[in-house]
C-alpha cells in the first residue's frame, strides 16, 4: 500500500502480536510523526532488551543474570513451585504479594491445532528440578483455556504418581461480579471450589 520503508514498518510491526494491520498502520504513522530522540530511544530499548535479557538458567523466567531475582532469593521456599506459561503469568502472581515459592516456566501450552506439543515445552526441566526431593507442592497456574486444562492434566498425570502434592488455582467468579451473568462453565467451576465458611 505504501512505499518502501513505511510499508516495511507497516509489516514488520503487523508481525507482533495482537497488532492487526490497521494498528500497525496506526503505530507507523506515530513513529513517522514522533520526536527522533523518542524514536533513538524505542530503538535503544529494543536492541538493549535483545541483548542484555535472558531466560533464568533454573526457571525460564526472564533474567538480566543467569538466575532471574525469585531464584537467587534465599527467603524464597524451595518446597513450593508454582508453574506458569509465560514470563508475564510470573509478574502477574507476583502482583498478589501471596506466594512465597519459586517458578517454573513452560513457555507455552499444549496446543495441537497450533503444533505445540509437550517436547516443546520446558516439561523435562520440571522433571529434572523435582528430581532431588526438595519440591513439596507443584501449583499448576495455566490460564484457564483448552490449552490450560490440556497442559495442567499432562502435568498432573506425571507428577501426582510422583508422590508430589499438585494443586491447581482455583477459578469461579470475579470479584464484583453478578451471578446471572456467570457462564455456565465459570459457574461450575465457582461450585467445585466452594470453600466451607467456619465462624
Amino acid at each position: 500500500m505504501y512505499e518502501g520503508a513505511v510499508q516495511d514498518l507497516i509489516d514488520e510491526l503487523g508481525r507482533l502480536p495482537g497488532v492487526g494491520p490497521k494498528s500497525a498502520q496506526r503505530i507507523a504513522f506515530h513513529v513517522l510523526a514522533a520526536d527522533p530522540s523518542d524514536v533513538r530511544r524505542l530503538v535503544d530499548a529494543l536492541t538493549e532488551v535483545k541483548a542484555r535479557v535472558q531466560f533464568c538458567e533454573v526457571c525460564g523466567n526472564v533474567s538480566q543474570e543467569p538466575q532471574c531475582r525469585v531464584c537467587r532469593d534465599p527467603r524464597r521456599s524451595a518446597a513450593v513451585l508454582c508453574v506458569v506459561e509465560e514470563p508475564k503469568d510470573v509478574v502477574a502472581v507476583e502482583r498478589t504479594r501471596e506466594f512465597r515459592g519459586r517458578y517454573h516456566v513452560l513457555g507455552g501450552a499444549i496446543n495441537p491445532i497450533a503444533g505445540v506439543g509437550p517436547d516443546d515445552l520446558r516439561i523435562k526441566e520440571l522433571l529434572m528440578r523435582l528430581q532431588d526431593g526438595v519440591v513439596t507442592e507443584v501449583i499448576l497456574a495455566m490460564d484457564p483455556n483448552v490449552e490450560g486444562e490440556a497442559t495442567a492434566t499432562y502435568l498432573a498425570r506425571m507428577l501426582v504418581p510422583m508422590g508430589i502434592t499438585v494443586s491447581r488455582l482455583a477459578s469461579g467468579l470475579p470479584v464484583g461480579g453478578d451471578l446471572e451473568y456467570a457462564d455456565e462453565v465459570t459457574l461450575g467451576r465457582a461450585f467445585e471450589g466452594r470453600r466451607r465458611i467456619s465462624a
